[in-house]
C-alpha cells in the first residue's frame, strides 16, 4: 500500500532533483566560464551612458507596485477567460454564473482602485 502512495510521486520527485542539478549546474558553469575583471567603472551605477548623479537608490512610490499587482490581476483573469470561452458551450449555465460572479468580483476591485485614486498617475489629492 505505501508503495502504491508513492510511486505516483516518484516522477515529481525526479524533476525536483533534475531541475535542482540543472539550476546548479548552470550557477557553476557561470562561475566557471564567466569573465571577470572588476574595475571601478563597472561598480558605478549605469544610467544612459551619463555619469550618476546623487544617490544611486531612489524610493519608489507604492502606487507603482499597486499599479504592477492590478495589471497581474487583470492578466491572471485574461489566463482564466480564453480557456473558459473555448470550453462555453460544453461546460454549462453553472459555469457561466461563476465566471459572471468572477468578472463581477475583479470589476469591484476595479472600481475600488479607481475611487482610491491608484489608476491616477498625478499628483496625489
Amino acid at each position: 500500500m505505501i508503495t502504491e502512495l508513492f510511486a505516483d510521486y516518484i516522477a515529481v520527485l525526479i524533476a525536483t532533483i533534475l531541475g535542482f542539478l540543472l539550476v546548479a549546474g548552470a550557477l557553476f558553469g557561470n562561475r566557471i566560464l564567466a569573465p571577470r575583471q572588476p574595475t571601478r567603472t563597472k561598480g558605478v551605477t549605469y544610467e544612459c551612458g551619463m555619469l550618476p548623479i546623487g544617490r544611486s537608490r531612489t524610493q519608489v512610490h507604492f502606487r507603482y507596485y499597486l499599479f504592477a499587482i492590478l495589471f497581474l490581476i487583470f492578466d491572471i483573469e485574461a489566463v482564466f477567460l480564453f480557456p473558459w470561452s473555448v470550453a462555453f458551450v460544453k461546460i454549462g449555465a453553472q459555469a457561466f454564473w461563476e465566471m459572471v460572479v468572477f468578472i463581477l468580483i475583479l470589476a469591484f476591485g476595479l472600481l475600488y482602485a479607481w475611487k482610491k485614486g491608484v489608476l491616477s498617475w498625478g499628483k496625489e489629492t
